[in-house]
């Protein structure tokens, strides 16, 4: 864990960045559906069937959580019927370091884990 500093208003500065963080990427699905579009499946469809389990509804409401974060970037075209494809953003590529820790993490702790 990394060294919080002992102020108390620097504590609580640090943990409201924590929890803004939280609040951006926590949840079952943003990561897994975030790594899917990273990784070119940029429709609906294609996300929905890289990220085994998930909902219709749930996609749905994930997407636009991302988008109005910045995350994802949408873009409809002009077809018949429209067509809609889903990018990440390059506000999303700051995150990668972060996620490719979480991945390594997650690997490890199973592994640790599995051991017992």
């Amino acid at each position: 864990m990394p060294d919080i500093q002992p102020d108390k208003a620097t504590v609580a500065q640090q943990i409201r960045h924590l929890q803004d963080t939280l609040y951006v990427v926590n949840g079952k699905w943003k990561l897994p559906i975030l790594v899917a579009v990273h990784q070119g499946n940029s429709r609906f469809r294609d996300i929905q069937r890289s990220v085994q389990g998930i909902t219709t509804k749930v996609l749905s409401t994930e997407l636009k959580a991302l988008e109005q974060n910045k995350l994802v970037v949408r873009k409809v075209y002009d077809t018949s019927p429209p067509t809609v494809e889903y990018t990440t953003s390059s506000y999303c590529d700051t995150l990668q370091t972060m996620i490719l820790e979480m991945i390594a993490w997650g690997k490890n702790h199973h592994d640790r884990i599995r051991e017992e």
